[in-house]
């Protein structure tokens, strides 16, 4: 999934100017991160939990594997963390109409906001509920704080299982995701014990690795990446502060700049469907094999996260017209963002690139294709991050990039 912990929009689309930043190795961060200010005053909890410092960048004398040992199951904590008096622990069932409204309500007026607060992300009910729930799940991992006094949800942390392969080892992880407090309890050092009490569940389950995206430099991340933003409906963009108009640019011509084809160009280009898993599977995982650190999909995987599901993930593959066989594969998923106080626009919708694979079509015109099937569903912007083979097609489809972190 997508990183969540990114804000959802703010002024940054100049398709005259693209951002380029070639100091950006993670050696380059945690440079200037540390070089502006102090990091032991910055991270005192994360100093205490077993993830990479900073101190330790760039020392090649430390082993690779876990930075903690397991420890045997009897020695993990038992009972949940203590909670300041006045909230308790709940596990938020998401199966239940009612604590889905709850958690859906919690996250939109509260969770991940541009900097200029001029944009919050939307999570539909649909969306989390796929996003909560792939196979194997634990509702455990599924955590929420509530006010004793009146029951309602004020907090909100969330873990599922992956399998994660690191070079040549399958790792049995966590995906943590959705930390979210509410605004009038920020002072209140929730999110920390809220840290720790994922991590005492997942350990339960005799699972010792975590992977987490964050907006912010935390010790340490394994690597960075940066989002890129393509228009789909220019003039929205730029009506809500999304997007500027270009230097010597007029709204007409901006709109022209823009404009893509009515239909998809490649012969075969289709819709995915159910009968169609075990390939997409197998191309999958062939892709996937080239990268140091990858999720390690089996069917069910694919069926769950790329099986196309109405307004929360869209998935489309080349079949060869001569010998049907499935090339390419393409997919976005949907996550809309709330326009805050514009008097004309309430939602700005974003599709954002997810699994991408190119064997015959061009991976250049596989991705046109996907905008210009985004831009029949009326999606406003087509997001992307530089990961993957992503920067092969950023620039020349007219992506323009966010300013670096």
């Amino acid at each position: 999934m997508g990183d969540s912990n990114s804000s959802p929009g703010s002024p940054k689309e100049n398709p005259d100017n693209l951002i380029t930043n070639d100091d950006s190795s993670l050696e380059a961060i945690v440079r200037k991160f540390q070089d502006s200010m102090s990091v032991g005053k910055q991270h005192k909890f994360w100093e205490t939990q077993p993830v990479g410092q900073f101190k330790d960048v760039g020392d090649v004398s430390l082993p690779e594997g876990p930075i903690e040992p397991p420890t045997p199951l009897s020695d993990v904590k038992q009972e949940p963390y203590n909670l300041p008096s006045p909230y308790e622990w709940t596990t938020c069932d998401m199966e239940s109409e009612e604590m889905c409204t709850e958690v859906y309500n919690l996250l939109k007026n509260n969770y991940v906001e541009d900097d200029e607060n001029m944009f919050r992300f939307n999570y539909s009910k649909e969306f989390l509920r796929w996003a909560l729930h792939p196979p194997g799940y634990y509702r455990s991992w599924h955590i929420g704080v509530c006010a004793k006094a009146s029951k309602k949800l004020v907090a909100f942390i969330t873990g599922v299982p992956a399998r994660i392969r690191v070079r040549n080892e399958v790792v049995k992880m966590a995906e943590i995701n959705f930390l979210c407090v509410h605004k009038k309890l920020r002072s209140k050092r929730l999110a920390p014990v809220m840290i720790k009490e994922v991590t005492r569940r997942v350990h339960l389950e005799n699972i010792w690795q975590a992977a987490y995206t964050a907006g912010v430099v935390l010790p340490t991340p394994i690597t960075t990446c940066q989002y890129w933003h393509r228009s789909l409906n220019p003039k929205k963009l730029i009506d809500v502060g999304f997007s500027r108009l270009g230097a010597r640019m007029t709204m007409s011509r901006t709109i022209k700049l823009y404009k893509l084809p009515d239909s998809p160009t490649t012969p075969g280009f289709r819709k995915m469907e159910f009968r169609d898993v075990p390939a997409v599977t197998r191309l999958l995982r062939n892709y996937m094999s080239q990268f140091v650190v990858a999720p390690d999909f089996d069917e069910n995987d694919v069926e769950h996260w790329l099986l196309p599901n109405d307004n929360v993930v869209d998935s489309y593959l080349v079949e060869s017209p001569e010998n049907h066989e499935i090339t390419d594969f393409c997919s976005f998923y949907t996550l809309p963002s709330s326009i805050l106080g514009n008097p004309t626009y309430s939602t700005l919708k974003a599709a954002y690139s997810y699994y991408n694979v190119s064997t015959k079509t061009p991976l250049l015109q596989l991705m046109n294709d996907a905008l210009i099937i985004a831009k029949q569903k009326d999606f406003d912007v087509f997001n992307a991050l530089d990961v993957m083979q992503n920067e092969s097609f950023l620039k020349e489809l007219k992506f323009g990039p966010d300013p670096f972190i």
